[in-house]
């Protein structure tokens, strides 16, 4: 078991975009629900995947986790307006156009989890404009889990589609977004392809089931 350290500028950071979120969603009548939150064991730090429908997906994610944690985000997220703050406090930025960027970002994300953060992971790397629950996952998430040891828990979010979809601009609906843990999955004996299979599998079989 690692015990998460608490990085001092980690935990100001979040404070700051925890106070800033909670001001954007009383105006805008957005609301958060955690569902099933217990699945997080005190005092170990997780690599957590999510789906990615949204812009508002990282919004309701990395500055609420139980763990402090950074997310991976496009260098370029950090010029988007109203978002571009949120990339540039609580992410590790990566231009994808360059392989030394994407190998910088790489060691990076092994140097969050080794400093006890969690590391927050859309595998489907872009937003899902389909009807489908889940885009095609990458590899890299389940390649970091395997080479680092640490545990993956799913997050699937509900309602940031219908409030924030990828096919609209400037349009926002009031609502509640909920967040379900799923249950943590040791990479212990398994293949990066295999540890891929069974995360898609369990999040797309709870994504059906409660949606």
């Amino acid at each position: 078991m690692c015990l998460v350290k608490r990085p001092q500028k980690s935990w100001l950071a979040t404070g700051s975009l925890q106070g800033l979120d909670d001001r954007f969603f009383v105006l805008t009548g957005l609301r958060r629900k955690m569902i099933q939150k217990e699945h997080y064991q005190k005092g170990q730090n997780y690599i957590v995947v999510c789906n990615h429908n949204s812009f508002l997906d990282v919004m309701v994610t990395n500055p609420f986790l139980p763990n402090p944690s950074k997310t991976i985000a496009k260098k370029s997220m950090a010029s988007v307006p109203l978002f571009g703050w949120i990339y540039r406090w609580g992410s590790v930025l990566v231009d994808r156009n360059s392989d030394e960027s994407r190998r910088k970002s790489y060691l990076e994300m092994k140097k969050v989890l080794a400093n006890g953060m969690d590391m927050l992971l859309f595998p489907e790397g872009t937003r899902n404009k389909t009807q489908q629950p889940l885009g095609k996952f990458q590899s890299g998430a389940f390649r970091l889990a395997i080479e680092t040891g640490k545990p993956i828990i799913p997050v699937v979010i509900i309602g940031t589609k219908k409030m924030m979809p990828a096919s609209k601009s400037f349009y926002l609906l009031p609502g509640t977004i909920e967040l379900h843990f799923l249950p943590p999955v040791d990479p212990t004996g398994l293949t990066h392809i295999q540890l891929s299979r069974q995360i898609f599998e369990s999040m797309w079989n709870y994504y059906e089931a409660n949606y």
